[in-house]
Formats: structure tokens, C-alpha cells, sequence
């Protein structure tokens, strides 16, 4: 009955009780509705829970009980080709306006066609960068507490996926090496796993994300070490050093 008081006081329409006539002016007043407000309350509530326990997705492929912990993504220097290039095209436009002034000195280009020229260079230069911006924007690396995700994105059409248990992962290195990776702080990310090592190229703060990994991995329970890049060097080089003079004997 107290359901069917609410939903009558909501329209506006007046009850008749054992309390009385009941009017829309009854919700202002807590004391006299109490019951009403309480499930009211605790239809909101429970809405409230509802939305919590649903996990939001932020990728196509997200498990209903899964949860993003980390996502990260190369060094922007990935793109440098597309930018070079992008750089050359917005020349065109320019170096050929100056061309027709040279060659035609008594009919030279009018300000109209140079700046229409202008542009045709900057659509060019899109055009030319936005496949390297694409591969930089859509290859990422997501972490969750379950998995590792690797989504490689190559121009439009190729796209690649790498998906393991983060129990898989044994052992998260890095190397930052050259003077390039050390001015702009990119490496790359080492993961010895079961089935394999992943090498990750150019990744923006190395240190910073094998940290992070760590972190995901000894929170989830998973025992993964690290080690220096330079001693696991030397070990490949003993390594190598000894199957050289297995060969020579």
C-alpha cells in the first residue's frame, strides 16, 4: 500500500488513510512521511548498486569482470617518419608558387592561388601524417587484473592483438640505450614470459612503466622479478661465448 501512496502522491492525486487525507504537501514534510521516503529511498539506492556492480568497458574485448589497471602507449617518436614527410608536403605548395613567379615573372601567381596552394600543402601533409598518427593512437598496451593485452595497429587495415594471463609473466626488464632513448626518455620493455619474450620498442618512460607492472603483477599476486638490462647482456654473451667454443672443438 505505501508503493501505491507514493505513486498516487507523485501524479498529485489526494489519499484517503487511517492518517487521514494525504496531498502532494506530505512529501515536504519527513515526519508524516517517513514510510514513503524510506522506500523511495531505498528504490535509488538499490539503483545506485545496480551501477556500481556493472564495470564499465573501455575496449572492445573487455571481460564483465575485468578492470583496466594500466594503460600506456609508445613515445610519440614512433611517428617521426609521418612527420617527416607531413614537414616536405607543406612545402609544396609554397616551393610551386615560387616556381611560376620565377618562370612566368611578367604573369606571376596571385595571392588567391597562393593561398589556395597553402592549403592543398596542409590537406597533403595530413593526409601523409595520419597514418603514422593512427598506428601511434591505436596501438596500445592494456593491463588489467587478469591479462596483458598487446593491440598493434599498422595504417587502417592491419591491426594485431597479443593477449596473455598476467600469470604468464615471469620477469619485467627494461633498456634505455643510446643517446637518442636517453635525451628523449624512451626505451624499451622487456617481458620474459612462459611462451616467450615480448619486447617492447620505444616506450615512453621505461623505468616508469616497468615500475607500474611490477606494482599490477605483485598486487594481482603474481611473483615476476626484475634484473639488470646490462647483466642480462653479459649472461647472453656467456652464452653465446660458449656455444662459440662448443663449435670449435
Amino acid at each position: 500500500m505505501t508503493k501505491v501512496y507514493a505513486l498516487e502522491l507523485l501524479r498529485g492525486y489526494p489519499i484517503i488513510s487511517d492518517q487521514g487525507i494525504l496531498n502532494s504537501s506530505v512529501l515536504r514534510s519527513p515526519k508524516r512521511c517517513s514510510p514513503i521516503c524510506y522506500n523511495i529511498g531505498m528504490g535509488n539506492n538499490a539503483s545506485k548498486q545496480t551501477s556500481e556492480r556493472t564495470t564499465p568497458k573501455y575496449f572492445e574485448d573487455q571481460f564483465d569482470d575485468e578492470e583496466v589497471l594500466f594503460v600506456f602507449r609508445k613515445h610519440p617518436i614512433v611517428m617521426r617518419k609521418g612527420l617527416i614527410f607531413s614537414s616536405f608536403a607543406t612545402l609544396v605548395g609554397p616551393v610551386y608558387v615560387l616556381a611560376l613567379t620565377y618562370l612566368r615573372p611578367l604573369d606571376p601567381p596571385s595571392i588567391t592561388f597562393f593561398f589556395l596552394s597553402m592549403a592543398a600543402s596542409f590537406v597533403l601533409a595530413a593526409i601523409l601524417y595520419l597514418p603514422s598518427w593512427i598506428g601511434w593512437y591505436f596501438s596500445v598496451y592494456i593491463v588489467t587484473d587478469q591479462r596483458f593485452i598487446q593491440i598493434t595497429q599498422k595504417g587502417f587495415f592491419n591491426r594485431s592483438v597479443v593477449d596473455m594471463g598476467l600469470r604468464q609473466i615471469q620477469m619485467v626488464n627494461y633498456e634505455v640505450a643510446g643517446l637518442n632513448e636517453t635525451l628523449l626518455g624512451f626505451g624499451t620493455i622487456m617481458m620474459q614470459t612462459m611462451v616467450g619474450d615480448l619486447l617492447i620498442h620505444e616506450v615512453h618512460h621505461p623505468a616508469k612503466i616497468q615500475k607500474k607492472l611490477l606494482e599490477i603483477l605483485r598486487t594481482e599476486g603474481v611473483s615476476a622479478s626484475s634484473s639488470d638490462s646490462a647483466m642480462i647482456n653479459n649472461d647472453d654473451r656467456l652464452v653465446d661465448d660458449d656455444e662459440e667454443e662448443y663449435n670449435n672443438a
